[in-house]
């Protein structure tokens, strides 16, 4: 069975993934801030020993035990943040299935985020198996919640509901065709947030945006859900259009993505960030079935493996940025002929 991040699902031509996150924190404990280590070790000693209960085929890890590779590899998956990886904190622990589909960060902003994902446009089921999960949790552990508030958070713009939901789409049509700004500013106007593929503070990369409901207080699970769809349902419609009027100019369509096809096949070294914009080119292509020599899994696995922290997992060693460009063309080809 494919990992959730190299399968296509619903309406994956634009929404590539979709994400549900709930930020708890444990009841009779401080804020993550104001823990002392002591309580930070009792609280992941409480957390390990309920695993087994959990099911889902959850395991344990300590992120000090990971190598610095491992945990960029997790960000690059969009399954822990970069600030969870970088900062230092011998407790920090996340919980994580083989399908790599559920993710729990312990330690984070908050004691716990729990995470779904789900590949394409599928925010339901995602919220379904992350209420399953919390319920469980709350059950074994007792959370931090007010009547009146809901869940208490470190942050306030997560107190209620606690939840982010979030779909990653992208947009190269929009940007091709210059109305990529419009549509984010409405998107903006209906209480969304507009962020780059690794959340706050992240460049777009690629053509990829992760929009998100901003308000958790005084809305339920369900209406910041029903939100989220009816924006990403919109955007859908936009780039789409967008599509169908490059479209109208054949021959400079297929120019453009075939081009950027033929460099990823014939480079013998390529950076991170010339790969990320080619390949949003190749994806526009394949998904409007120009580029015909490409599937959908090829596709993905092209987005994942050419990765810094992937690049060098696939491999099995280490490289500096020199050997990563030359590298990451091998493996271009690798992927692209492969039967």
């Amino acid at each position: 069975m494919l990992n959730w991040y190299l399968e296509n699902g619903k309406e994956s031509d634009v929404v590539v993934s979709t994400r549900i996150r709930l930020a708890r924190n444990l009841k009779d404990y401080y804020f993550e801030s104001k823990l002392s280590q002591e309580q930070k070790q009792e609280m992941l000693d409480k957390i390990k020993e309920i695993v087994p209960s959990l099911g889902y085929g959850l395991k344990f890890f300590l992120l000090k035990d990971m190598d610095d590779i491992t945990k960029m590899s997790l960000v690059e998956k969009h399954l822990i943040s970069p600030d969870f990886a970088v900062k230092d904190g011998d407790e920090k622990a996340i919980l994580i299935n083989d399908e790599e589909n559920i993710c729990i960060m312990i330690h984070e902003e908050d004691h716990l985020r729990i995470q779904v994902f789900n590949p394409g446009f599928d925010l339901e089921s995602a919220l379904n198996l992350a209420i399953e999960i919390d319920e469980k949790i709350g059950r074994l552990l007792g959370y931090a919640c007010d009547e009146k508030y809901g869940f208490l958070t470190a942050c306030p713009t997560n107190v209620g509901t606690g939840m982010r939901a979030s779909s990653m789409v992208h947009l190269p049509a929009l940007s091709k065709t210059g109305n990529i700004t419009k549509v984010l500013d409405v998107i903006n106007n209906f209480g969304m947030n507009i962020r780059g593929v690794y959340g706050e503070g992240s460049k777009v990369q690629g053509d990829l945006y992760q929009i998100s409901n901003k308000q958790s207080l005084g809305i339920s699970e369900k209406e910041i859900i029903k939100n989220l769809n009816v924006i990403t349902e919109k955007i859908m419609e936009q780039e789409r259009l967008a599509r169908k009027i490059l479209g109208k100019n054949t021959v400079e369509l297929e120019d453009s993505v075939y081009r950027s096809y033929g460099i990823l096949t014939n480079c013998k070294k390529i950076g991170s960030s010339e790969c990320r914009e080619l390949l949003s080119d190749v994806k526009l292509g394949t998904d409007l079935g120009i580029i015909k020599e490409l599937t959908d899994l090829k596709v993905n696995e092209l987005e994942l493996y050419t990765k810094p922290a992937n690049l060098q997992k696939k491999l099995g060693k280490k490289l500096d940025a020199y050997e990563r460009d030359i590298k990451r063309a091998e493996v271009i080809k690798q992927i692209i002929q492969a039967n």
